[in-house]
């Protein structure tokens, strides 16, 4: 081993400057500032002791130390102030003091440009910190990014100053750019981005999570997405400077498998939203009623009627049945009670606590208010005593596979009569699901399965697709986005030809993958209804304002428990009797139902009238229902 090296007092002071040009812009500067202060200081006592400049024969026009050292520093930032020197040793000493002030000026303004372009560069990518608080903060970026913040601008509208702070490892100022291009005007809503990971700790410090009024965290379009969003949830709920009260966490989750650590992971503070599950059980439920689709987006989206929570302290020992007709301008749909269960369409005698909450549908949280006054007597005779119609058979037809469509057969064999059919067209090349097992699992359906092409009108024909009762346009998520989309698009471009041409309406429902081709679809009918990840978008943004909602959405999207069904108007009121809703509540309440709506058949094809659908009428309004129009309610069955 050779004998270490001798450090020599060159080395220390080297290594001491370099140690401090490392500091950065302003160690920079101040060794310039030195080494100016020191040429001038030289040439200032070369100035006084030597006497350069002055008149031999008049004393006084020796520069002193003071003097000498203005009239350097003048030359060091004016190099035009030596053209009235006189005699040559000044003239030379001035220009030597000249030029150094040149080079060192020179070296001081890249350096300050330098440091303003790093620190311009430091506040492009967004490092700084959030002084926010109550804010709605957005963990990681996707395609969903553009209808949360779009939903929260709407639900944002009656509040003061809000705050959505998004957190991506993505270009602070691409950010900006693409939310402006989305959405020219937030209103009052005010966004800000910031650059960083979310899993990393530091980062989430700078849009400070603890002051958060709630927190959505989206799965980025990786192999492996649960990882990440269980992992962002952990450094939130693990944090260790996190904040004593619980936080509101909503975070989307893809494979089933990973509910159970994220449950682990997020306790009481997170709610986890099922993509594929939820787009699954939505398909299946408004594939079979006409109107169903505008009724969901109507309660999923922050434009119109929302579910909202108030206090049943004026309804305590009353029944559930009572407090159904004791909102003139919203629609009771269930109650919570204290302990924080949630029953929706419960029994009619249940008894409410004071302590409980009603649940009910209102156009905003200022609107569900009690009335003051007893609420009219519904008009008996009006009510029709007509049984409930048998379910009959019913025929299914699937045009293309991918990893929901077994959920959605399993979905539809909960809901339809038994004897029912449902057929699969599917290209041959795309995978080779296990079919003797779910045929196996299906109690009520018979399954099909046909190869062919799903966008081939020869092959539509073919099937007959004319006499089916409901068509689902799965996507097949197995090929390219934009070529999935495009099978999609011609699809239904045969289909809604076929059904101009055979004069009936077929009730189609379709998947988009990319939510900017859903325009390119035109949807002009309610029975033609698109779902996408928007619908995973609108359920986090209703969840990131009032988690509890949560329990009221599994079950109305479950087979379990009460759903909304439209049924014929018939069944509860006499035909072409105008009557106002308290009648139409009553005849409902009798059958154990909670109605919510009504949809006329004479506005079905006018999307300026939502396709007919209304949801939560204004009780007193009278309306004549004909015998082919519907009553919107909640039902076991």
């Amino acid at each position: 081993m050779s004998a270490p090296t001798r450090i020599t007092w060159r080395d220390r002071l080297r290594y001491r400057f370099e140690n401090t040009l490392s500091r950065g812009t302003i160690a920079i500067i101040g060794w310039l500032a030195l080494i100016s202060l020191s040429i001038v200081l030289l040439a200032a006592i070369v100035l006084a002791l030597l006497g350069v400049g002055a008149d031999p024969g008049d004393p006084g026009s020796r520069l002193g130390l003071v003097e000498g050292g203005w009239q350097s520093l003048m030359r060091t930032l004016d190099p035009g102030t030596m053209s009235g020197d006189e005699g040559w040793t000044l003239r030379i000493m001035m220009l030597l003091v000249t030029l150094g002030g040149i080079f060192i000026v020179s070296m001081l303004i890249g350096t300050i440009t330098s440091g303003l372009e790093s620190r311009l560069g430091e506040l492009r990518k967004g490092r700084s910190r959030v002084v926010e608080s109550n804010h709605t903060l957005i963990l990681g970026w996707s395609s969903k990014v553009f209808s949360i913040i779009g939903e929260l601008i709407i639900a944002n509208e009656n509040q003061k100053n809000p705050r959505i702070v998004i957190l991506a490892d993505r270009d602070k100022v691409e950010m900006e750019d693409d939310i402006r291009a989305k959405f020219p005007n937030t209103k009052n809503t005010r966004v800000i981005c910031r650059s960083g990971d979310p899993l990393d700790m530091d980062d989430l410090a700078v849009v400070d999570p603890h002051a958060a009024r709630s927190i959505i965290v989206l799965a980025p379009a990786t192999d492996n997405p649960d990882i990440h969003v269980i992992k962002s949830v952990l450094a939130i709920t693990n944090n260790p400077h996190r904040r004593e009260s619980s936080y509101h966490i909503v975070a989307e989750i893809r494979e089933p498998h990973n509910l159970e650590a994220a449950h682990l992971v997020g306790g009481d503070e997170a709610v986890f939203v099922q993509g594929s599950d939820l787009i699954a059980r939505v398909t299946a439920q408004t594939c079979r009623q006409s109107g169903l689709s505008v009724v969901y987006t109507e309660l999923l989206d922050f434009d119109g009627a929302e579910i909202y929570f108030t206090e049943a302290a004026g309804l305590g020992g009353r029944t559930y049945r009572e407090a159904l007709s004791n909102y003139e301008d919203s629609a009771v749909i269930g109650v919570m009670r204290t302990h924080g269960k949630v029953l929706i369409n419960p029994p009619m005698n249940t008894i409410l606590a004071r302590n409980d909450k009603i649940i009910a549908i209102s156009e905003d949280d200022d609107t569900l208010i009690q009335s003051t006054s007893p609420p009219p007597k519904p008009d008996a005779s009006a009510i029709a005593d007509k049984e409930k119609a048998e379910a009959s058979p019913e025929r299914t037809l699937i045009l293309g596979w991918n990893d929901k469509t077994a959920a959605v057969i399993r979905e539809l064999d909960n809901y339809v009569a038994p004897g029912s059919e449902v057929t699969v067209v599917r290209r041959s090349d795309i995978g080779e699901p296990d079919w003797q097992a779910l045929a196996a699992e299906l109690q009520r359906q018979r399954l099909q399965v046909i190869e062919g092409d799903i966008a081939s009108r020869a092959m539509l024909d073919a099937v007959r697709v004319a006499q089916y009762h409901h068509i689902i346009v799965m996507s097949y998520n197995q090929l390219p986005i934009q070529e999935a989309d495009a099978q999609t698009l011609i699809s239904l471009l045969h289909l809604r030809n076929i059904a101009e041409a055979s004069g009936k309406p077929l009730n189609i429902v379709s998947e988009m993958m990319d939510l900017r081709n859903r325009a390119l679809a035109q949807v002009a009918r309610a029975d033609d209804f698109i779902v996408s990840d928007s619908l995973v978008s609108l359920m986090l943004s209703q969840l990131s304002e009032n988690k509890h909602l949560d329990s009221v959405f599994r079950q109305l999207f479950s087979a379990e428990g009460s759903e909304i069904y439209i049924r014929p108007a018939s069944e509860y009121v006499l035909p072409g009797r105008p009557v106002d809703f308290y009648t139409v509540i009553e005849a409902a309440a009798r059958r154990g139902e909670t109605a919510i709506g009504y949809r006329l058949a004479a506005h079905s094809d006018d999307p300026g009238r939502g396709f007919g659908v209304t949801v939560n009428p204004t009780k007193s309004q009278r309306v004549g229902f004909s015998e082919h129009d519907k009553i919107i309610v909640l039902a076991e069955d």
